[in-house]
């Protein structure tokens, strides 16, 4: 099926998948391990890189390539590898891509877990880490050493919804000799496609609004042929950090149903952080579709909508905010996020939690914040469950 000529909607239902002999209409699932050749010719030639085809499933199978497939179309990219979760996906790009000797820049407006890996575990290997403020270009800039090699940001960022100029960014690391790699998981290809604007990477956990349902761990990288068709690749199958036939399928089936989801999730979101905005307990509310978002009209430019993250400080401190939290009956008390169901964490006691208090302090990880999943359910029952810690006004 060609790709060049079909809409996101239609690519989110139908690309990558290529039907059995049986003729099924919904992609099957291939839970095996290995894969059977005519001949021992055919199984050389397919070790040996000379035949393209299924080997083993740490690295080649049918429901994985249909999930590939389909997500590199909807970011417009050459090639996608999957892999068992966010993290995983992280690390075969820096493995991939870096060697000992090697430098990042990245935000520290970041992923908790994101920045321990690569304080904590990228540097044993000999590839050093700088951290910056993610919208300051001139802060990354200064961070440019001879050896920098790799540029790496979330926009919006996790939880407070800073965002990057992606153009400007890829702009610059390009002109140090650098890639960049976009984290999109609060967006996801239905509102912002990071390749469009120069970044040579996207990486996603499709644990989040991928599937959109909270029900499997997965990740992804996207980009072109050589960086993630070959070396990303070649990651995954000598480390296998491989995604299972089960969980693309159920990925596959989020993503026929991405677009839709996402449009409630940004409308209930903005409602809501409306809502807030107007509360005497909130000290701050941070989401790109305020008009007080410092970077409101880079949103506008950058992201076709504004996501369903809705981030607030309330006053009183981490004690009046796990009071909220403690408070509700309806929302979900999880860290995970993108699901159909309302999520509610305290992200400096959770997401956060590994990082120093003056990282924290750094990065806006008040002990007073609160951040805020938006479901699908309907807004005003959401409000009404936070009513319940907050008070009516």
């Amino acid at each position: 099926m060609s790709k060049d000529y079909l809409e996101f909607d239609t690519l989110a239902v139908r690309a990558g998948h290529v039907r059995s002999n049986e003729m099924e209409h919904a992609e099957a699932i291939f839970p095996t391990s290995s894969f059977v050749f005519k001949d021992a010719a055919e199984a050389a030639a397919r070790f040996a890189g000379d035949e393209e085809g299924n080997i083993y499933s740490r690295m080649t199978n049918p429901t994985v390539r249909y999930f590939q497939e389909r997500l590199a179309a909807l970011e417009g990219g050459e090639s996608c590898v999957a892999t068992s979760s966010g993290m995983s996906a992280i690390l075969a790009t820096v493995l991939g891509l870096l060697q000992a000797g090697d430098h990042i820049i990245c935000s520290n407006s970041v992923f908790g877990t994101t920045t321990v890996l690569f304080q904590k575990y990228v540097r044993k290997f000999g590839v050093e880490v700088s951290f910056v403020k993610l919208s300051d270009l001139a802060d990354w800039e200064r961070a440019v050493q001879p050896n920098t090699r790799l540029f790496f940001a979330e926009t919006p960022s996790n939880p407070l919804t800073e965002l990057v100029d992606i153009r400007m960014l890829a702009d610059l690391a390009h002109r140090h000799n650098s890639l960049l790699a976009i984290d999109n998981c609060f967006c996801t290809p239905a509102l912002q496609r990071p390749l469009e604007f120069g970044a040579d990477l996207v990486i996603h956990s499709a644990t989040k609004y991928l599937d959109g349902q909270g029900r499997a761990l997965g990740g992804a990288v996207v980009g072109d042929k050589c960086h993630v068709g070959e070396a990303v690749f070649g990651v995954l199958r000598s480390a296998g950090m491989t995604m299972s036939p089960f969980n693309a399928w159920i990925f596959l089936k989020g993503l026929e149903t991405l677009s839709l989801r996402m449009r409630a999730h940004c409308s209930h979101a903005l409602a809501l952080a409306n809502w807030l905005a107007q509360h005497s307990m909130i000290e701050q509310v941070y989401h790109p579709g305020l008009s007080t978002h410092p970077q409101y009209e880079l949103v506008q430019r950058q992201q076709s909508d504004c996501g369903g993250i809705v981030s607030f400080v309330v006053k009183g401190g981490q004690e009046k905010a796990w009071q909220v939290i403690d408070s509700t009956t309806l929302l979900s008390i999880t860290a995970n996020l993108g699901d159909a169901k309302t999520t509610i964490t305290h992200p400096a006691t959770t997401t956060h939690c590994r990082l120093t208090v003056e990282q924290r302090e750094q990065t806006g990880i008040v002990d007073g914040l609160i951040r805020v999943s938006v479901g699908l359910e309907d807004v005003r029952d959401i409000r009404a469950d936070l009513v319940k810690g907050l008070g009516a006004s």
